[in-house]
């Protein structure tokens, strides 16, 4: 095998080791932090403030401060989930089922 199939191979196998360690649901903001305490942190992003929460699990490499410029990778979970009756295909249901005819 030459060097240059044994470099393909490596680098192959190195980037698809990445993709599986990046959670699918992963996203980043970048930018300067405006606020910071233990349960939040605020980075300006363009215009606007984005507000992020954090806890003693998050990861933190280096030292966080007002004004640092930072890379945070989050990902969106749904905390609660209420599903509402759509009054329509219930009523769309009721008419497509028909009525009970009474016994004679």
């Amino acid at each position: 095998m030459n060097k240059t199939s044994l470099l393909a191979i490596v680098s192959a196998l190195t980037l698809s080791a990445a993709a599986f360690a990046a959670d699918a649901n992963t996203y980043q903001v970048t930018g300067p932090i405006l606020e910071l305490t233990d349960t939040k942190i605020v980075v300006q992003k363009g215009k606007d403030k984005w507000e992020l929460a954090r806890n003693a699990d998050t990861k933190v490499t280096g030292e966080l401060k007002v004004g640092a410029k930072v890379i945070i990778q989050y990902s969106m979970t749904a905390q609660t989930v209420e599903v509402k009756e759509d009054k329509k295909a219930a009523k769309a249901a009721d008419k497509a089922t028909p009525a009970a005819k009474p016994a004679k």
